[in-house]
Formats: C-alpha cells, structure tokens, sequence
C-alpha cells in the first residue's frame, strides 16, 4: 500500500531525481520503497508526509481516501466560500513551478528582499500550494533562527476575479502574510504584481508593501540562481523590471 500510495504522490513531479533529491532520498531507495521491497525509518517517514501533506496513514490506507490537512478551507462548512477559490485556480491562471520575489523588507526599510518559491499541485488535492524559505538576513536581522527548518513558509493560493491570492506562515508561528497578485502584460506574460501585508498589531513599521513575482518554470538553472541571490538587496541591486514594476519613490496606495 506504501509503494502505491508513494508512486501515486509523485504522479505530478516529472523529475522522479529532483523529488528524491527535495525529499532527501537516494534515488535507489526511493525505487524501492515505490517497488515495496522497503519501508521507510519513522523520521524518514515523516519526512515524505510532511512533503505531501499526508499522514502516517499512508502505510495502511489508499491516499485517495486519506483525509489531508486542507480539507478544513475545503470542506462542507467553507467549501462555497473559501474552498470555491481554491478549487477554481487552474495552472492557466497561475501555473506550477519556481517563481522569483521581489519586494521591499518590512524589517529593513532601506532594503529589498528576494526570494525563491515553489508553486504545485498537491495529487488528490484540488488545491494548489507554495512553499520556500525567508531569507537568513531577515531573519538574523530579527534575532530568529535561522535554520532550513525555522525559516521554512508554507501557504495555499485561491483564485480572485482579476488575480491569485494566498495565505503563508513559517511552521507553528502565530503570525500570517496576505499576498494578492494580478498578472502584467508583458512579452512572456510571466510577471505578476501585487502586494503583501503581515499580520502585526499597528506601530509595528511597515504592514503592506508592493511585491513582484517573475515564473520561473521547472528551469533549474534560473532557479539556483535566484537561490543564491536571496536574501537582502540594494535597491541599485534589483533586476531592472522588478525595479520598474515596485517602484520604490511611490509610496503604496
């Protein structure tokens, strides 16, 4: 049933090495725990749950029937007003894939943040998905932690009538950040602008602030670039239609 269930999670990846490398899995072992020849240690096992955003049920029951965490935003009580958005945000509107953000540091006035995410379809899930990581700055810059696992940020997206929205949070905070986005026209028709404001009581500096998102695609050389370039930036630093797009001297309306 693990085998099964494992195979049928990594239907929406097309690189089988590039899933096993973000789970932290040799290759060869990966074709085995598929193949049920083996199973996978407890924290391994929390590991991939933890990735898919399944449970331990995995090992006994078939993932289509496994109840998943966003049921909640999708389930009867909400299911006609906030789960109508999830379900209606198809990759046309905003496709799967790595995606490069830009936008001015609530910490840090003076300076920029860029950042990776990663945009995708949960198998069996009618709801798509954005993970990645704070940059190290900020968060050393707050006095945070500032290890893979602290800085992780998770969300879900919903579609609005001229745009895509999105809920995220680093794991067991108490704080959130409202992301609304609208796609530019442009020659590639991969730019999105928008905004973002966190969740912070009033005098807190500031709440909102315009925010760029560029698609990447699955292209992994664009991607690891932008990986190694995150974090805080120079204004002078920025890509230039990021910079024209945020416009740093307008204040945000």
């Amino acid at each position: 049933m693990f085998g099964t269930n494992l195979r049928h999670l990594a239907r929406n990846y097309p690189s089988i090495s590039e899933l096993s490398r973000q789970l932290g899995i040799n290759r060869t072992q990966f074709n085995r725990y598929v193949s049920g020849e083996s199973f996978p240690r407890p924290d391994v096992l929390d590991r991939i749950c933890n990735f898919f955003d399944v449970d331990a049920r995995i090992l006994l029951e078939p993932v289509e029937v496994i109840g998943h965490q966003g049921q909640i935003l999708n389930g009867p009580f909400l299911a006609d007003f906030l789960g109508h958005g999830i379900r209606q945000l198809n990759p046309e509107m905003f496709p799967s894939g790595f995606y490069r953000f830009t936008r001015r540091s609530f910490v840090n006035s003076d300076k920029f943040i860029i950042g990776l995410a990663y945009v995708f379809r949960a198998s069996g899930q009618a709801a798509t998905f954005i993970k990645g990581y704070e940059a190290k700055d900020a968060m050393r810059y707050q006095g945070l932690p500032d290890s893979a696992r602290a800085r992780e940020f998770r969300g879900v997206l919903t579609c609005h009538e001229d745009g895509v929205a999105f809920v995220i949070s680093r794991r067991n905070a108490m704080t959130y950040s409202f992301n609304y986005l609208a796609r530019v026209g442009s020659m590639e028709n991969n730019f999105w602008l928008g905004y973002v404001a966190r969740t912070v009581r009033d005098g807190s500096g500031e709440r909102v602030t315009r925010m760029v998102y560029e698609h990447l695609g699955h292209d992994m050389g664009r991607a690891l670039a932008t990986a190694r370039s995150a974090g805080f930036a120079d204004e002078d630093a920025l890509l230039p239609y990021h910079r024209h797009l945020l416009r740093p001297d307008m204040p945000f309306r």
